[in-house]
């Protein structure tokens, strides 16, 4: 890591600059109307982990959501290494974004007159639950004062900023001391959380949601993993007293990978300590990072 980096880098218009000089058009529809979309790849031991699956899904959201930067996949990749290069950090969160713009002609209402544009920035690994919270045992509330954003309204497929209900989900969670929220629809169903995916285990296999998710990248290696381990994998609909019902229950996320949570809802699962089939995944998943054929290795600065 270089000093003037310490904090983190971005790149923008071709160029790697200090994270802290980066800057975006205050009347840019990605700001004024989080007309924007984003993706998040972790940097583990100086290399990205499954870094073409999360291009691919940055390439999907752009697509829904009619963006086109005007760059290649072979060009975006190359931004990301040398940003992350430059900057030092062996161990990162690495965010690949694409804004609408502004438009051409002031005043217009028509998306087609802007023109739209990437960027990234990189900072050190975030971890979605803090490792000390995860070994104290980490813990979640299921909110009642909001559900999640229905797949018609916002398209959960595609990875935005429209973090009205999570936001205020967290509050709720963070103010009756629990780490983090867990959002359920307005069928009562489980969905996800802020930056990870859900999973129960029921009768020694994995429940998970199907809709009002993103198709995380983690949840996709989590579903992988269960395949090799031989455990049933059921995707469906997920009401939430099955949910407190479950044997263990863990998060998915790259900001973190497996992470067991021990309290849902005052409700203490594995009498506090992370269960078999959970650990089993989360040491598998760690091993995967360090996997070659899932790692792009940087070539750092001397």
């Amino acid at each position: 890591m270089t000093e003037q980096f310490a904090a983190g880098a971005a790149w923008v218009k071709g160029q790697v600059i200090p994270i802290g000089e980066a800057a975006i058009p205050v009347n840019d529809w990605g700001l004024v109307h989080s007309d924007i979309t984003y993706d998040v790849v972790p940097v583990w031991e100086g290399g990205f982990f499954r870094l073409n699956d999360y291009l691919a899904r940055f390439q999907a959201s752009m697509a829904a959501l009619r963006l086109d930067p005007k760059m290649s996949v072979a060009e975006i990749t190359a931004a990301l290494t040398a940003m992350v290069a430059a900057s030092g950090f062996r161990h990162s969160y690495v965010a690949m974004v694409c804004s609408r713009g502004v438009p051409r002609v002031p005043g217009s209402r028509d998306p087609r007159d802007c023109d739209n544009y990437f960027f990234a920035w990189c900072v050190p690994y975030i971890h979605v639950i803090k490792p000390s919270q995860v070994a104290a045992g980490a813990s979640a509330l299921i909110a009642e004062t909001v559900r999640r954003i229905p797949d018609d309204s916002v398209n959960p497929l595609v990875k935005n900023y429209h973090w009205g209900d999570f936001t205020k989900g967290l509050f709720e969670a963070k103010e009756q001391n629990y780490e983090t929220v867990i959002l359920a629809d307005h069928d009562g169903h489980i969905t996800e959380g802020p930056g990870f995916n859900v999973f129960a285990v029921i009768d020694g296999g994995l429940v998970t949601s199907g809709h009002g998710v993103l198709g995380g990248i983690s949840r996709q290696t989590v579903l992988e993993i269960a395949a090799v381990q031989g455990l049933a994998v059921d995707i469906r609909a997920m009401p939430k007293a099955e949910f407190l019902a479950a044997d263990e229950i863990f998060i998915a996320t790259s900001g973190g990978g497996v992470i067991p949570l021990l309290n849902v809802n005052q409700t203490i699962f594995g009498n506090g300590a992370p269960g078999a089939i959970t650990t089993a995944i989360r040491e598998t998943y760690w091993q995967w990072m360090m996997d070659r054929d899932y790692r792009t290795e940087i070539n750092y600065p001397s």
